[in-house]
């Protein structure tokens, strides 16, 4: 497609005529109304785009599998088996996967079958447009975050941080993905795993960093590409807004570089509330000459003045909850859970 079609779609004509305010600036401002997608119904068509990284066929097989283990049916990308280099086939044809799904009528929700690296390459020529006038269910994490993101500051539409296509989907995951996606209930609470509870693994162990509640819409995603949005025209605002973070395979002085830059260049400090995941994988290779994890993320986030804790069910892992972007909802550090107060779905 031509530069001068993105530019009328996407209405960044409009916005270069306000030369006074970055646009990520004119987004914070939230210009358009916020508007939620219809809910998923069994037996629905989906989309299964991969925007990102390449998928192996075992990955594709399982996400297949998945989606017709949970009763709905199946319209692939084009380029969902194709491969160029560490991205699942040129840009050019990863957007057109993700504008044809969007664009497609009988497709009901628009699912990513992995993360990886490579959807920041497409925001600036995302059809915008497109989207808003074909509201639909969007579902991934990781890399996702960006599209999120990007797609809620240009759109309004609500969008979903939950299980890829090819995720494990034990049965905590599965119902919160029907309770948030399918048959929402008025409110939705979510707790870190307490009490009695087996915990999965080392990195699923909660604590609390900053005691209290908050209240607020969320935001949020992987550390990394929240990391990487800071100071481009798609960075999210996280004042006033609990804020839910995870991350994956980085060592704690990686995780400390990534919460300092955003504390640096975002207003992070001004949140409602941050609410951290599941950090797999995220343990020092010299232990002798590092801060631990959870040393880590007190000491970054511990003086904020807001409440904070770590492991609620999100990330990198099997046991996952999946969240409505901008949805109300209240946080209890203390408790370490989260409630969504409304759905994100009608």
């Amino acid at each position: 497609m031509r530069r001068r079609y993105f530019l009328q779609k996407t209405g960044m004509g409009l916005l270069a005529s306000i030369p006074a305010m970055s646009m990520n600036k004119v987004s914070a401002l939230d210009l358009h109304a916020w508007h939620k997608p219809p809910r998923l119904r069994p037996g629905a068509l989906v989309g299964l785009i991969a925007p990102a990284s390449p998928v192996s066929e075992e990955k594709l097989e399982k996400a297949l599998s998945n989606l017709a283990a949970l009763g709905f049916r199946v319209k692939e990308g084009a380029s969902l088996r194709a491969r160029h280099g560490y991205l699942a086939g040129p840009d050019e044809a990863r957007l057109a996967d993700l504008h044809r799904a969007f664009a497609d009528p009988e497709v009901e929700a628009v699912w990513c079958v992995r993360g990886g690296y490579g959807i920041t390459r497409l925001l600036p020529h995302i059809d915008y447009s497109l989207i808003k006038e074909n509201p639909k269910l969007l579902i991934g994490y990781s890399d996702v975050t960006a599209l999120h993101l990007a797609i809620g500051q240009k759109t309004g539409l609500t969008t979903f941080h939950g299980p890829v296509a090819a995720s494990d989907f034990p049965e905590n995951t599965l119902t919160h993905f029907k309770s948030v996606l399918m048959e929402p209930p008025a409110s939705h609470r979510i707790a870190a795993p307490g009490g009695q509870e087996i915990l999965p693994g080392e990195e699923y162990r909660p604590f609390t960093i900053a005691p209290g509640r908050a209240s607020g819409r969320i935001t949020g995603g992987n550390l990394s590409l929240l990391a990487a949005l800071a100071g481009t025209s798609f960075e999210p605002s996280f004042r006033r807004k609990i804020v839910f973070i995870e991350e994956v395979g980085e060592q704690p002085y990686r995780v400390d570089r990534l919460l300092t830059q955003l504390l640096q260049a975002t207003d992070l400090k001004h949140a409602a509330g941050i609410v951290l995941g599941v950090f797999a994988e995220c343990t020092a290779k010299n232990p002798e000459f590092s801060l631990t994890l959870p040393e880590t993320l007190n000491d970054r986030l511990g003086n904020l003045g807001i409440p904070v804790f770590y492991g609620l069910p999100f990330g990198h892992v099997a046991h996952q909850a999946t969240f409505p972007y901008h949805v109300k909802a209240e946080m209890d550090a203390d408790g370490r859970t989260l409630t969504l107060l409304e759905a994100g779905v009608v």
